[in-house]
């Protein structure tokens, strides 16, 4: 018994076989985490595998918008997944702003046109020891990538000039401004055929008015005066094309607006579009050569606003005693630029434009003198960017496609006063307007009207190398009347009134003064109609025409974004 009690009390107090007994437990404790180990790692490296099938998916989908759900599923089975694992492919807008959280970046629906995918996968990873801790054969994997891509245009509407006449440009382009210009033919040419690039201008401009810090979006906001602006024009002409006869008319300019308390908002003369978020000084991989008439041009009918131009032009044509010239230019649309950058969807319009010409006609006989009015009125014309086509990997394939709607224009022989141009909530209606005062309370009346009606979008193709030329394209309404002046005169109604009553019953020697007056009035036809042009074509306005040209084009392949 008493050595029973030894064994037991000795084996009680032996600790050397512990060892062994931990071996086993740790050697089971590793094998278990050797085991996570390797299913950890499978499920590290198949989550890489798949990320990278989603980044891969969503490039492949945002190159190819028209079929993204095929191109990123096409993709995935590629990849020896199946295409099961696709659970969703979205089309969105994405926008690279900075000041945007990088998740709202991405939105779905598209808002205006998409132009990025994101792609969400789900796959499955086997799991092996791991199975036997959490009762699951596999664990499932979620992937997302967001892929955008860039295809845009920066293009112009409006700002025509196809023949130059130095006293009409003077004339208006002062009352415009509110100081007086005076410029050769020449000059003006110069300006015309000088281009400059419009970030150039607009970094020149941040700098004249000291916002160089923050994006251009701030600089777009600013109210600036015109004569920073033309100062900033200036510098740029300067430094891109140094000294030459263009700097010296501009300079010219400059110094007539420096003191001119007008102001514009820069953003209603250029629209960056989805690159105002730039930090000033950046520059996109797209560009925009203005001419600096057309600068200059519209510089001066944005920042004259509603105000009205009134002014005495001697064009010394044959017929013509006197032309004065009245002219209110309306306020562009909401948002509307001179010059826009953008992609697919995007749009321009002109300023709804109103012109009174009021020309003294040089008579003959009892006849010696027609006060003649021709009033009109030209409604805002649209040009929409309806397709950037990117041509890859030859780059002079691109095209671009803009939808040109010309405005719509009513034209009056009339009594339409200056107190009406202003009123641009209704169109005027006149009543007759008094021709001729023949004496002994006899006037000679007419009425006339002539319009062209409604159009819709024309389809206009801008080739890679029209838009490295500057090639401006011109689209004239269906309807067009070749002499505007000709066709109120075909539709004038002409009578004799006595006091304000109209005599029905004429004798021969009054029906004989309405003939001369009809003659007179066709005798000078041409050189009306050559008065409208030239009035009109300073302004940037074409009858039943409008000028569109795409300045340039941005093609960027799809690219991973998040």
């Amino acid at each position: 018994m008493a050595r029973l009690l030894d064994l037991l009390r000795h084996f009680r107090t032996d600790n050397r076989a512990s060892f062994v007994v931990m071996t086993a437990g740790l050697m089971t404790l590793m094998i278990g985490c050797a085991g996570l180990a390797v299913d950890l790692g499978t499920i590290f490296a198949d989550r890489r595998k798949t990320q990278s099938t989603a980044d891969l998916a969503a490039i492949v989908a945002a190159a190819n918008l028209n079929n993204a759900v095929n191109a990123a599923t096409a993709t995935v089975v590629q990849n020896k997944y199946p295409a099961s694992a696709v659970v969703k492919v979205e089309t969105g807008t994405y926008t690279a702003n900075g000041a945007i959280a990088p998740q709202a970046r991405f939105v779905t629906p598209a808002v205006g046109t998409a132009n990025a995918v994101r792609v969400t996968l789900n796959t499955q990873t086997p799991l092996f020891f791991a199975r036997y801790l959490t009762g699951q054969r596999s664990f499932t994997i979620k992937a997302t990538a967001v892929a955008s891509t860039t295809a845009a245009a920066s293009f112009s509407i409006g700002s025509r000039l196809l023949s130059v006449n130095g006293g009409a440009l003077n004339a208006l382009l002062s009352s415009l401004l509110g100081t007086s210009i005076s410029l050769s033919v020449m000059d003006y040419n110069s300006l015309i055929s000088t281009k400059i690039d419009a970030l150039d201008f607009l970094q020149a401009l941040a700098t004249r008015v000291n916002l160089t810090v923050g994006t251009y979006d701030t600089l777009l906001k600013a109210n600036i005066k015109v004569g920073d602006i033309i100062a900033a024009a200036l510098s740029t002409q300067q430094s891109t094309n140094g000294a030459s006869a263009a700097t010296t008319a501009l300079s010219s300019i400059s110094q007539a607006v420096a003191s001119s308390p007008a102001k514009l908002v820069t953003g209603k003369l250029i629209d960056l579009g989805p690159f105002a978020n730039l930090t000033v000084g950046q520059k996109p991989q797209i560009g925009a050569n203005v001419s600096i008439f057309d600068l200059i041009n519209a510089v001066a009918q944005i920042s004259n606003g509603t105000h009205q131009v009134a002014t005495n032009i001697d064009l010394n044509l044959p017929g013509l005693a006197q032309v004065a010239v009245y002219v209110t230019i309306g306020e562009r649309p909401v948002g509307s630029s001179w010059v826009q950058f953008g992609t697919q969807g995007v749009s321009l319009h002109t300023a709804q434009t109103r012109l009174l010409v009021l020309v003294k006609v040089l008579g003959t006989g009892s006849v010696s003198l027609i006060k003649l009015p021709i009033y009109v009125e030209v409604a805002s014309a649209t040009a929409t960017l309806n397709a950037v086509s990117c041509g890859r990997p030859d780059i002079s394939t691109s095209q671009v496609t803009l939808g040109v709607t010309p405005g719509i224009v009513d034209a009056w022989i009339g009594d339409v006063g200056v107190a009406e141009m202003n009123d641009f909530t209704r169109k005027p209606n006149p009543p007759p307007v008094k021709l001729v005062d023949l004496g002994n309370l006899l006037t000679i009346r007419a009425l006339a009207h002539v319009g062209i009606g409604n159009t819709t979008p024309t389809s206009v193709n801008f080739s890679y190398s029209d838009i490295q030329a500057g090639i401006k394209k011109t689209v004239t309404t269906s309807n067009f009347l070749s002499s505007l002046v000709g066709n109120l005169l075909g539709d004038l109604d002409l009578k004799i009134y006595l006091l304000e009553v109209p005599l029905t019953l004429l004798d021969t020697v009054l029906s004989g003064v309405l003939n001369l007056v009809k003659g007179i009035l066709i005798g000078v036809t041409a050189p009306l109609d050559q008065v409208l042009s030239n009035l009109l074509s300073t302004l940037g306005i074409g009858i039943g025409q409008v000028d569109t040209s795409v300045m340039g084009i941005r093609c960027d392949g799809a690219v991973l974004v998040s």
